[in-house]
């Protein structure tokens, strides 16, 4: 369901309110014609109250059975804070979990070229362990005369790849037009870091009930990715996966600058996993496994990476895609790495 307004209010029950407390305290929000957004959690349950600030302030909420504490959310973003969900949220596909422990592992090809360089690349890293495919069918690309995805032709071989594999898809969506094919076949959809701030396209996602991976645009600030993710959450899907995937700063060394400190910065912020992209920061393949490192190291919820039968023949991003045969190498020391962090392949 999608929410009319943004919650001003966070109305902390404790820990041993009952369900009839909870509920009395929506009752009474909704008397008032306020609406109420409830959140249970581990230790105890939070009510988001929408409405006036001025009218809310007028309620003796703090006075009512079972109510420990009344806060102000003071975030711009408030339906994808922390403060509103204290406890971290698990997105899963297909079985597949991100999140609170949950570490996601997606790889495949940066676009699906043709069959076979797509099913070869889906065996491979299947049985490196992986937990899910990624592959374009639409390709955003910087020149409108370089190769632009095959389309729906892509999202067929991409089905055929899961049939066969088991693993759930990732694929990106760009235009609204194409969103009745993408989610009748993908299972995460991704939004590019060209359409972080395309928000017609992330309210049309949000109306659709499949998980988002939402990447950070390269010229975006930390809370203008948490404020896009507000976009989809507002229309009623809270399935959102947040993804850093490098900024454009004056370093020329690489692609873009890798923002490991955006990491920490939105676990704190949001209760949203958060996933890295080492392949598009990094632009180079010789750099993506340090920084994938970096990333499991510095807390990150999963990696997205780019792998390739042939990266020399590629039709995009070549330089920066990991052989198929150099694959399980990489994919054995990153998890390890996530086993040493704590964290469980999803």
């Amino acid at each position: 369901m999608a929410v009319t307004g943004a919650p001003e209010l966070l109305i902390v029950m404790g820990a041993g309110a009952t369900p009839e407390q909870i509920d009395d305290v929506v009752t009474r929000l909704q008397e008032a014609g306020c609406d109420a957004l409830v959140t249970p959690g581990r230790e105890a349950t939070v009510i988001g109250a929408i409405g006036e600030r001025e009218l809310l302030a007028a309620l003796p909420l703090e006075g009512y059975a079972g109510v420990e504490q009344v806060l102000p959310i003071l975030k711009p973003y408030k339906l994808v804070s922390r403060e509103l969900s204290p406890d971290p949220t698990v997105i899963e596909a297909r079985g597949r979990r991100i999140g609170d422990g949950y570490f996601g592992f997606i790889a495949g090809p940066c676009t699906v070229e043709y069959r076979e360089q797509t099913m070869e690349t889906a065996r491979a890293v299947a049985a490196a362990g992986v937990t899910m495919l990624r592959g374009g069918a639409f390709k955003p690309r910087t020149s409108p005369y370089t190769f632009q995805g095959l389309g729906n032709e892509a999202l067929e071989i991409l089905a055929e790849a899961r049939e066969e594999t088991g693993l759930p898809l990732v694929t990106e969506l760009m235009d609204p037009r194409h969103v009745e094919q993408v989610v009748d076949t993908t299972d995460v959809i991704q939004i590019g870091a060209r359409n972080m701030s395309n928000f017609s396209l992330l309210e049309e996602v949000g109306r659709a009930r499949k998980p988002v991976l939402l990447k950070r645009g390269p010229s975006s600030t930390v809370e203008e990715l948490l404020m896009a993710a507000e976009y989809i959450v507002k229309e009623g899907n809270s399935q959102v996966i947040l993804c850093e995937r490098g900024i454009k700063t004056f370093e020329p060394s690489m692609r873009y600058t890798l923002d490991i400190g955006a990491i920490p910065v939105l676990k704190q912020e949001t209760h949203l996993p958060v996933i890295v992209d080492p392949s598009h920061a990094a632009g180079r393949r010789d750099l993506v496994l340090p920084l994938a490192r970096a990333a499991v190291a510095a807390g990150a919820d999963g990696i997205i990476v780019e792998v390739h039968p042939r990266p020399e023949e590629a039709l995009c991003d070549g330089p920066q895609q990991i052989p198929v045969s150099e694959f399980p190498e990489f994919a054995d020391e990153i998890r390890a790495l996530a086993s040493l962090m704590g964290r469980a392949i999803g």
